[in-house]
């Protein structure tokens, strides 16, 4: 018997849980990804597909889940070979939620010294979750349900001169799946936006955290609460929607001297 997710919050009370019983985790190393992982609670019966590029890592993540565990190669800037992944993912049959959370956060200035490393950045963290969204996309509505969770930022509603790439890719990335979700209304397949701010984890290591700084467990509980909710996005933590309409409006002068 299929285990109900733990509620959490008022969404969570709200909402009836949802039967994920296969799941694929694109970015299968990701912290954040793990930590929506966990906080799903899934059952033994539930199966996990975790496709990336770090064997050891989604090793030990297989390890922490009580759920079955497959793991998939995944190169998020292998872009020709995206479709093949999908294509063994959903061989096994329906795939109830996708979540989209391959990414790198390479220094500014290493990108402007070395521009090949931006367009693998933008590859990673925008290119490639168009070609494997649009894939499952397609997959899910021929299905008739699913849900697609991917992993915006804060960075992404308006880039800084500390980060304008990386806040590029992600505003692209955030547009995507904003222009997504209103394609796929009606199909009966949902698209959760999520933007975290600063997370304290591997990604940002060495980097002093900026205000409001999150960490991967806590956008993984909030995911999972959204999840039991009709919500189109969820900020991490929530006050970064009143900084965000904030953030719109700082004048441009005094934006450019913004250092974080």
């Amino acid at each position: 018997m299929q285990r109900a997710a733990r509620p959490t919050g008022r969404a969570g009370q709200r909402g009836r849980p949802r039967p994920y019983r296969r799941v694929l985790l694109l970015g299968g190393a990701s912290e954040i990804g793990q930590e929506i992982l966990a906080a799903l609670e899934l059952p033994p019966d539930a199966e996990v597909l975790l496709a990336g590029r770090d064997e050891p890592r989604m090793a030990a993540a297989a390890a922490a889940l009580p759920a079955q565990v497959r793991t998939l190669p995944f190169d998020a800037t292998a872009l020709a070979t995206h479709q093949a992944v999908l294509e063994k993912a959903f061989a096994a049959g329906p795939v109830d939620l996708v979540i989209s959370a391959a990414g790198v956060l390479t220094p500014q200035q290493v990108l402007d010294r070395d521009p090949f490393q931006a367009g693998l950045l933008v590859e990673t963290n925008f290119t490639g979750h168009v070609t494997t969204l649009l894939g499952a996309a397609a997959r899910l509505r021929a299905q008739g349900h699913g849900t697609i969770v991917v992993l915006s930022s804060v960075a992404a509603v308006r880039p800084r001169q500390a980060n304008f790439v990386y806040g590029s890719a992600k505003a692209g990335l955030d547009a995507f799946a904003r222009g997504l979700a209103d394609s796929l209304h009606g199909s009966g397949v949902r698209v959760l936006l999520v933007r975290p701010g600063f997370v304290i984890g591997r990604m940002t290591g060495g980097m002093d955290p900026a205000p409001l700084a999150t960490t991967p467990a806590a956008v993984g509980a909030a995911v999972a609460d959204a999840l039991h909710g009709q919500a189109a996005a969820v900020w991490v933590p929530a006050q970064l929607r009143v900084l965000a309409g904030a953030l719109r409006l700082v004048p441009r002068p005094i934006w450019r001297r913004l250092r974080r």
